[in-house]
């Protein structure tokens, strides 16, 4: 079949686009049609789902509708042990009923879950690509239903694919020297692309030797730690530390990750911080909302790599998820070394759950010793 065509040249209506479409129209709280071969459903936030739209989905299910909840929310509602996504179905598109089962902390199942199709399993990897709660209304609708609505639509395909496109499609946009505070000779260098519409940053400190294994950290966004200076994480720690060490010794690469939260987003982790406020370990508060133990991907980190001609790293981290996707992805990991934070009382909880119950390499009597005062 011949290319399609615009005065613009081969056909903007590429799948890539379409998805950066969907995800801008679902943030906005508006439906999304989805298709899926001959299949079609409208898929709406649950999160941000408002009353005069619900009435436009009732009126379109005809009983039809259901709600689609990851395994992590499920198992919160009482699916013990459950992993997969599940739905719940909506005789009629009551709100109050969906934000129960989809937002309140004490909810517990009140009918059967029925298994996700692939039309629902795409509604929720559009969800989070759009860093809002991984709860999904879904109708399924005919062609001649919508005929005439100024909707976005996706084929789920194109949503699958989106991520591996994103990394795929990585070029770096600007570069230019700028000198930090205990490392004057630094280049930072930004990509567009990678997660969403965002741009990511690599930090080069100092000029390290990309012959050889080059100190690698990957280090995820997080506005409050390494910004703000929040004590409730070591985030800022490890930035800064990370980025001292690397002057004082061969340099390195930092690559500042827009994946806030886990890759949860922002509104999401002040979501989870309000529930550990009230007594929840990190990971059960997302659990909570929905999401499992990271929700990070870092594919995109490993292309950014490459494309500043590094092939063998030194990773330094405690995180053994990236690790694993650094060899995924083709880098070899030539040794790798932990980064230490600083614990006080507003952390010690996090850090120990880090080291529990998701592997992460903390030594915890080692940090308490670097606490400790000195004579």
């Amino acid at each position: 079949m011949p290319e399609s065509r615009t005065l613009f040249g081969p056909s903007l209506e590429t799948a890539l686009m379409r998805v950066d479409r969907a995800i801008a129209e679902f943030r906005a709280g508006r439906p999304v049609l989805l298709r899926n071969g001959d299949q079609r459903a409208l898929a709406l936030s649950a999160e941000l789902a408002e009353e005069s739209l619900v009435q436009g989905l009732d009126e379109l299910a005809h009983g039809g509708g259901h709600l689609v909840l990851s395994g992590a929310r499920l198992r919160r509602l009482g699916a013990k042990g459950r992993s997969e996504s599940g739905v719940f179905a909506l005789p009629t598109i009551d709100l109050g009923r969906v934000e129960t089962l989809a937002l309140k902390i004490d909810a517990r199942m009140d009918a059967p879950i029925a298994p996700a199709s692939g039309l629902d399993e795409a509604a929720l990897e559009l969800a989070r690509l759009s860093l809002v709660l991984p709860a999904v209304v879904v109708v399924r609708v005919d062609a001649a239903d919508i005929a005439d609505e100024p909707l976005v639509e996706v084929a789920i395909e194109a949503i699958k694919g989106y991520r591996a496109q994103q990394a795929a499609s990585l070029k770096i946009v600007g570069r230019a020297p700028v000198p930090l505070e205990g490392a004057p000779e630094t280049e930072f260098v930004v990509f567009r692309g990678g997660e969403g519409l965002r741009d990511q940053v690599a930090i080069i400190v100092g000029r390290p030797d990309l012959s050889g294994p080059v100190a690698v950290r990957l280090h995820s966004a997080c506005l409050t730690g390494d910004l703000f200076g929040s004590l409730k994480c070591d985030c800022g720690d490890q930035l800064r530390e990370t980025v001292q060490w690397m002057a004082e010794n061969t340099g390195g690469v930092l690559l500042y990750l827009d994946q806030e939260g886990r890759g949860n987003g922002i509104s999401n982790k002040m979501r989870a911080y309000k529930l550990q406020s009230q007594g929840w370990d990190t990971y059960d508060a997302d659990e909570v909302l929905g999401f499992d133990l990271d929700q990070r991907h870092f594919d995109f980190a490993a292309t950014m790599l490459k494309q500043l001609g590094v092939s063998s790293v030194v990773a330094l981290t405690n995180n053994p998820l990236k690790i694993s996707a650094i060899e995924a992805a083709g880098l070899e990991v030539a040794a790798s070394q932990r980064v230490l934070g600083r614990p006080n009382a507003h952390n010690v909880r996090y850090l120990a759950s880090k080291r529990d119950r998701a592997g992460h390499f903390i030594d915890m009597d080692a940090l308490m010793a670097r606490a400790a005062p000195t004579d």
